[in-house]
């Protein structure tokens, strides 16, 4: 559904909320599952579309040309002026129920042709909407709940695959019968039969529509309670390790239940307002039936009906009955399909922050010696309280180490964003091996940057899909490798399964040291060109960090690294060290120089010296 209202894409905040009501026009939003269909990439499609199509068309003409064919095999029997005649009775008789067969098994015969073709529109809905969310800003990320995101992409996807079924193969259908029937009684049975039949329909279509109107707001409060009742408890059971550790069990559990219980509450009104629609929906066509009974009464009574013709007309209202019920049903799914539909619509319209430039460049061949970094004047600020740089330049040359240092809010993980293109600067420009960062593929420069961050996200995968997911192309030997030189070797050894252990939800049955590692050795792995090191050995023990300081000594030759450091101790031998506070570079230079100058360095070290 990448192009569902393309023309409202409206450039929105990441993580903002949409307007209160998202006005779906019909036609325009058909048109848009029409072109989904056809991109859906199903093998056949043109073949599966005729032939689903004309399947639809003839299961209907069969189902009403049926009654007629009977009730003139009835009238054999009780003819007007002439001599009964079984055999001809028999006959009509088996070709009604031929023709009543070929009309039941038209759907079966449909759906399986077609359900190749809804599937994949389902599937293709699904993977647009995740590749979207994907592709959405970082910030949006922070402030969306991911059991709320998953649900929306989740059921806007199967919406694609019910709409397609219930409007091409029952409300088209069921309005192509319609005619046919009213048609057939106009023909066979006189204008008053259409009349009433005409007359119920109507009635029936308008109090549907407008009850099923009033009961949109109890679907969409239904589906909001839904929403956030999933978002709480996928919140709660990722961060169960919080929960527990601050006793908070009771209390999470609590807001899960008051969740719960506005979502029943939501759904006894939706559920009432259904309940009421469709004893309504009875009593129109009760009435109707009844006034179509009285009516074929009196004209047997007078003469102007056949037995045959009660038949065909019994036969032709109660077939009507049946799709005039599932037109109701149909609508009234459709509407609430719609309504589903709204929050992946609201997603699909946030427009991502960080995109490709319409003539993108690729990085330059990589030369061995790493790779060259500038800001040149770059402010950023997070929102109206926040500031995360001002006016920031600095040069990193290739294969040059270059730290920054000072207090938590400096600005020192927002440079390292800004390095990776993860946002950009709102003033000033990121270069990298002389390119912009806004020139640069983002594919490109992904695949010349590694990081590895303080708090390492694992997937719920084994150790080696982990670190081989930094360069899926590797050989079992090179992701052994790039574990040892993280330090993981002893730990590997002493794992009965080595790297096919499962590392459990984000990495938690790991140690947080042992996560880190884990993360340099993808680092390692992926062999960028720019390391970007942002506390990357604050979880380790003594030992450990020092042997994993001297694997990253080793491995900074020939490519250029960013570090962010609290502890000092890690980049004393940094080529170039860089202050931030409150966004701004206070101090530069290497560490003896800083030291010498007995400036915010100098006193950070001698005070992180003493507490050693």
């Amino acid at each position: 559904m990448a192009h569902i209202h393309a023309a409202a894409a409206r450039s929105r905040e990441p993580g903002g909320v949409a307007p209160a009501s998202v006005t779906f026009n019909f036609w325009t939003s058909m048109r848009d599952l029409w072109r989904l269909v056809l991109r859906s990439g199903a093998p056949q499609l043109s073949l599966r579309l005729t032939a689903a199509l004309g399947l639809v068309f003839l299961g209907k003409l069969f189902g009403v040309w049926s009654p007629v064919v009977l009730g003139d095999a009835i009238n054999r029997l009780a003819p007007r002026g002439g001599a009964p005649s079984f055999s001809l009775f028999v006959a009509g008789a088996l070709a009604a129920s031929a023709l009543s067969l070929a009309a039941a098994f038209a759907p079966y015969l449909r759906d399986a042709i077609f359900l190749r073709v809804s599937q994949a529109t389902m599937a293709k809905a699904a993977v647009e909407s995740f590749q979207h969310a994907l592709g959405l800003s970082l910030d949006f990320h922070q402030t969306k709940r991911m059991g709320t995101l998953s649900r929306i992409i989740d059921r806007g996807a199967r919406s694609t695959d019910f709409l397609i079924r219930s409007v091409v193969f029952n409300i088209g259908p069921t309005l192509v019968e319609l005619v046919l029937a009213i048609g057939v009684m106009a023909f066979k049975l006189g204008w008053a039969f259409s009349a009433i039949t005409f007359a119920t329909i109507a009635v029936y279509v308008a109090v549907t529509f407008k009850i099923t109107d009033w009961r949109l707001s109890h679907r969409r409060a239904l589906n909001e309670t839904d929403s956030r009742a999933a978002g709480l408890s996928v919140d709660a059971l990722i961060n169960y390790e919080t929960v527990k550790t601050f006793g908070a069990e009771g209390r999470v559990v609590g807001g899960y239940a008051r969740a719960m219980d506005d979502y029943v509450e939501a759904s006894v009104q939706a559920n009432t307002s259904l309940n009421l629609l469709n004893g309504t929906q009875t009593l129109i066509m009760q009435l109707g039936l009844a006034v179509m009974t009285v009516t074929a009464g009196l004209w047997v009574v007078h003469g102007q009906m056949t037995v045959g013709g009660i038949f065909t007309a019994s036969l032709l209202i109660r077939s009507l009955y049946q799709p005039l019920g599932m037109l109701g049903f149909n609508y009234r799914e459709i509407r609430q399909a719609f309504i589903d539909m709204e929050q992946m619509v609201e997603l699909l319209d946030v427009a991502p922050q960080i995109t490709d430039a319409e003539a993108p460049k690729d990085l330059p061949p990589a030369r061995g010696e790493g790779a060259s970094l500038a800001f040149e004047d770059v402010s950023f600020r997070h929102d109206a309280r926040s500031v995360g740089l001002t006016d920031v330049s600095f040069h990193v040359r290739p294969g040059e180490t270059v730290a920054l240092v000072g207090p938590s809010g400096g600005g020192k993980t927002t440079a390292a964003r800004l390095a990776m293109r993860l946002i950009d600067p709102q003033e000033g420009r990121v270069v990298i091996d002389g390119l912009e960062l806004k020139q640069v593929r983002l594919a490109s420069l992904r695949g010349a940057i590694a990081l590895v961050p303080q708090d390492v996200a694992l997937f719920n995968e084994t150790l080696y899909a982990n670190v081989a997911f930094a360069r899926p192309d590797a050989t079992p030997d090179e992701v052994r490798k790039a574990a040892e030189a993280a330090e993981l070797g002893p730990f590997l050894d002493g794992l009965p399964q080595g790297l096919s252990t499962l590392v459990g939800e984000r990495g938690l049955k790991l140690s947080g040291g042992e996560r880190q590692r884990v993360g340099i050795a993808r680092a390692l792995l992926a062999n960028p060109r720019l390391l970007i090191l942002d506390e990357a050995t604050s979880a380790l023990d003594g030992p450990t960090e020092a042997a994993i300081q001297e694997t990253l000594r080793k491995v900074r030759a020939g490519r250029t690294t960013l570090v962010i450091a609290h502890r000092l101790s890690t980049i004393v031998d940094a080529d170039q060290i860089l202050v931030l506070r409150r966004g701004k570079i206070v101090e530069r230079g290497t560490h003896a120089e800083l030291l010498a100058s007995t400036g915010e360095y100098a006193a950070l070290w001698r005070r992180q010296t003493r507490e050693n």
